[in-house]
């Protein structure tokens, strides 16, 4: 394993080279920050050094502060483990140095390795290197002078766009800006550099500091105009995450009180909100997504994942074109099997639209479109199908209709072929029961809508071979999807742990409380869309389908509420006909409907749960708590049964599957810091009151008695899964 380092080699023209070297990404470790401290010190002692290029090995510059040191503190409490590089290094050293630095940039430079090019005198970058602040990700702010040197350099707007945003840009974008002073090819940058440094040495460019710049920054009511409406949509973009208010607030105090005040204040705001709920919650995800990728007998037994060049979908629907949209968008051959011409036709239109919104939002170019649609081809039959690498099938939930396509297809595919289901509830083994290929048989969950939404859920069976795992995680991978490898159940990882989200909503519902209040409790909290709302965007048909699966897996636990059959009969389909709990006219926003009150009322005296027959008084807390405790208690089982892998892939199925928010961590770290003896009593004490649905686990009963977490592994060995 590649040492990290820092190295100084000098020229014969006086050109003094630091290069960091910390393989894959250089990222700025502890030890980084020393040797760069030291070679910095001993380049500017030297009489042989007229000026400095900064770089990074192996075509990186740098891709910021090593993450691990977050993780250390927010585990042992101990700030101090932060380096005070902000002033020793980027302002004393680097950026007040009586010798010109000139970064030298290619592949990346992102959160504290752009911080340190910026203390640097000048930016020289290779073609598509991308540059980016994005700490705000991770629930903190830049802490290394971003906030003050940033907006110095680019202007206000651009900066608090990309900082909010957490989005990086290209070196091309960043020349246009005045953030990189030029771009120059790879094989020219180390000459470029050199140059340009010895030309600020020599006084034949200019030598800039840039916390020292105004230029960039405007007047201050036109400063403070953009930072005020930077606060207004933060508010209502990121309402629960509060790095994004404390960073317009350092700006703003930069551009009143300099920006040598600007980094004494950055460096307190940044050091209270690494300590912060949101970041630990941000970083426990941001590593749980990198363990998600580690599969014990998949990915660590030496295995090399196939090249896929091209996949067939059966079904061109809602989901089969989103599917097919997010392959074509990565340069994946697709072909998608219709039953006629005129849904080949429909299935081609909807991907079109897919593409165009793209196009519309700003996320794709018209060039991009063009070529993605070339790779598209709609069928009638299964002749295109004999050198396919991947079948999707994503047809209706109809267990009939899906072990006919599986037998068909296994007779016309190669052999290597990938045999995949998008099915969301079925089991796969009977799903594939009348096929000889039991190994190449997959669950590929995608959630709606697919070509959008970040995870993909794949499902194995005890039979399933580890190349296909693989193979699979690698495609996911490719089309920028989020792969958690998960065992064979009812609904599987995702909609088994989150089966009695809708049902303890239909319950207190039922018990008396407001719908109305039931949504804004839980968009409060941080989902984007409360149950109702949710069910009236996906569509009834599919809770009433899902939540027949569930009553037959789960008839102990389960809570059947009428109250979508009755809003179906009195004409309501939630969004598809623009009345549901909410209205839906367009061009506004949804309005609660109080014409179903009286189907709410009906539901009532039909399940008749109230007790003494009158409404329940709960708090907003409760409401949350009766809400997602029982989620918590089916993780719990889900954990015990071991269908995933660590607990934390169950944190990132909820994230980016089920829009659970980022900055709490998960479901199972959100139970984790609300504590398992609360839980349990809360739960206790509810299926005494409103029966079996609230009943508490054996595995959260057990843990909650023993004091242990919840994410704590079931056992010793991960080889042995029993449904992995």
């Amino acid at each position: 394993m590649a040492r990290a380092e820092v190295t100084l080699e000098v020229g014969d023209d006086g050109i003094a080279i630091i290069s960091i070297s910390n393989p894959p990404v250089n990222a700025l470790a502890l030890s980084i920050f020393v040797g760069l401290q030291r070679k910095f010190d001993e380049a500017a002692r030297r009489n042989d050094v007229k000026a400095i290029v900064l770089t990074g090995k192996g075509g990186k510059f740098s891709g910021g502060f090593d993450i691990n040191v977050f993780e250390k503190i927010h585990k042992n409490g101990n700030i101090s483990a932060l380096p005070n590089t902000s002033f020793d290094l980027i302002l004393n050293t680097i950026e007040e140095s009586e010798k010109p630095i000139v970064a030298a940039i290619e592949g990346l430079a992102l959160g504290g390795g752009l911080e340190i090019a910026l203390g640097c005198h000048a930016r020289i970058a290779a073609p598509g290197a991308q540059l980016g602040l994005p700490e705000l990700s991770l629930g903190i702010i830049p802490g290394g002078g971003g906030t003050q040197r940033f907006p110095r350099v680019i202007g206000v707007s651009k900066a608090v766009e990309l900082m909010l945003s957490s989005k990086s840009i290209p070196s091309e974008e960043g020349k246009k800006l005045g953030l990189i002073d030029s771009v120059v090819f790879s094989k020219e940058l180390l000459k470029e550099s050199r140059t340009w440094a010895l030309d600020i040495a020599e006084k034949r460019r200019p030598w800039i500091r840039s916390l020292h710049r105004m230029d960039r920054i405007g007047s201050l009511s036109e400063a403070r105009e953009i930072l005020k409406v930077a606060r207004e949509q933060a508010k209502k973009t990121a309402p629960n995450m509060p790095q994004h208010q404390a960073c317009l607030d350092v700006i703003e105090h930069g551009i009143v009180h300099g920006g040598y005040s600007g980094l004494l204040k950055e460096d307190k705001v940044f050091k209270d909100l690494v300590l912060s709920d949101t970041s630990k919650g941000l970083v426990h995800v941001f590593f749980a997504q990198r363990a998600a990728s580690k599969v014990p007998n998949v990915t660590d037994i030496g295995l090399k994942p196939r090249h896929i060049k091209k996949v067939a979908i059966i079904g061109g629907g809602l989901m089969g074109s989103g599917i097919a949209t997010a392959l074509l968008l990565s340069n994946i051959s697709v072909v998608i099997k219709e039953v006629n011409s005129e849904y080949v036709l429909k299935a081609r239109k909807m991907i079109e639209a897919n593409i165009q919104g793209l196009i519309t939002k700003g996320k794709l170019t018209q060039d991009k479109a063009e070529k993605a649609l070339t790779l598209l081809k709609g069928v009638l039959d299964y002749t295109e199908f004999k050198d396919v690498d991947v079948v999707i099938e994503a047809v209706i939930e109809n267990i009939t209709l899906k072990q006919t396509i599986f037998s068909e297809i296994e007779k016309v595919c190669p052999s290597h072929c990938i045999l995949a289901s998008n099915t969301s509830t079925l089991d796969l083994h009977v799903v594939g029961e009348k096929t000889r290929s039991q190994g190449r048989i997959v669950g590929a969950h995608f959630f709606s809508p697919a070509h959008v939404m970040p995870l993909l859920e794949i499902v194995r069976t005890e039979k399933t071979s580890p190349q296909v795992i693989l193979d699979l995680m690698t495609v996911g991978k490719i089309i920028k999807k989020i792969p958690i490898v998960v065992g064979n159940c009812p609904g599987f990882a995702v909609n088994r742990t989150f089966f009695p989200y809708a049902q303890g909503a239909h319950l207190l519902v039922n018990l008396g409380v407001d719908v109305f209040r039931i949504d804004r409790v839980i968009s409060n909290f941080g989902l984007p869309l409360g149950p109702f709302q949710l069910q009236d965007v996906t569509g009834y048909g599919v809770a009433i389908a899902t939540s027949k699966v569930f009553a037959n897996a789960f008839p102990d636990r389960t809570f059947k509420s009428p109250i979508i059959e009755l809003l179906l009969k009195s004409g309501r389909n939630g969004k598809n006909n623009g009345k549901g709990y909410y209205i839906y006219e367009k061009g506004s926003r949804p309005k609660p409907d109080p014409k179903i009150l009286p189907v709410l009322e009906e539901s009532r005296q039909l399940t008749n749960i109230m007790p003494g027959g009158k409404p329940i008084s709960v708090t907003d807390q409760e409401i949350l708590e009766m809400i997602l405790f029982p989620v918590v208690n089916e993780a719990c089982r889900v954990l015990e049964e071991e269908v995933v892998v660590r607990a934390s892939d169950l944190d990132i199925a909820a994230v980016f599957g089920m829009s659970f928010p980022s900055y709490r961590g998960g479901i199972v770290y959100w139970a984790d810091a609300v504590g398992a003896k609360h839980i349990y009593s809360s739960l206790k004490k509810w299926s005494d009151k409103y029966g079996s649905f609230y009943k508490p686990s054996r595995f959260l009963e057990e843990r909650a008695t023993r004091g242990v977490l919840l994410s704590e592994p079931v056992s010793s060995s991960a080889a042995s899964r029993a449904r992995l």
